[in-house]
């Protein structure tokens, strides 16, 4: 036994590997925003806030899974998720140039931190309920198995920046996935369900797609507008 662990039950690793598989799939959202965040810090602060962004993004994680099911019961919840998402994709897209034509860097650790921990907050709401499912209640299987998580977050994020530097449109693609995530989010919330009814699936791909445009659209208006005031 471990912390009340059975290791050597079958089920043990079968909500295990649930867990640590679920993580695989879900952080990859995570990995995008943290990457963005950091692509223009120093070196010697990039994997430091890789590194401390990753962490308390899992921790957390494990916080909001715990409350799960009540948050994501909450009426307007995700609406208000969803508008941080959209300006949180413009916010990264539109500072890729200053008004002057430069890159405009995120030179603090301590902003890139809190820019990684807002998009993950909102990104996680939708995604803890998958874990929180595949752990069956069982508290101490869910932290042991969001940790193991954190490396793989750490090394998506590590590799992005370095395909960033070299593929800038990535930074594109990446503002458009949040986009994308709070037009779903939007759809989803228990406000806009109970007023209009359960959206099809079909209905709420449509929305993400929405809510990429309107972030990559809103995003290049501001970029070319500081260029233009330039």
């Amino acid at each position: 036994m471990f912390f009340g662990l059975d290791l050597s039950s079958p089920l043990f690793w079968s909500a295990f590997g649930s867990i640590v598989l679920a993580n695989i799939v879900l952080s990859g959202d995570n990995a995008v925003v943290i990457a963005m965040a950091a692509r223009t810090l120093k070196p010697e602060q990039r994997g430091k806030a890789i590194f401390w962004g990753s962490a308390a993004a899992i921790v957390m994680r494990i916080i909001l899974t715990i409350v799960a099911i009540q948050l994501l019961s909450l009426p307007y919840l995700k609406i208000v998720g969803a508008m941080l998402l959209v300006y949180i994709g413009v916010d990264l897209l539109s500072a890729e140039e200053e008004a002057d034509g430069s890159a405009r860097e995120i030179n603090s650790l301590g902003v890139a931190i809190r820019t990684i921990l807002i998009a993950d907050l909102v990104m996680s709401l939708d995604n803890v309920l998958a874990v929180a499912a595949a752990a069956k209640g069982n508290l101490p299987l869910l932290v042991l198995g969001l940790l193991v998580s954190i490396p793989l977050i750490i090394f998506g994020a590590t590799l992005l920046t370095k395909v960033m530097e070299r593929f800038p449109i990535i930074i594109t693609i990446g503002a458009a996935l949040l986009g994308f995530l709070a037009g779903e989010m939007l759809l989803t919330d228990p406000a806009v369900t109970t007023q209009l009814g359960v959206a099809s699936e079909q209905t709420v791909t449509f929305g993400g797609v929405l809510g990429a445009v309107l972030v990559v659209a809103l995003g290049t208006y501001l970029t070319k507008r500081q260029q233009k005031n330039a």
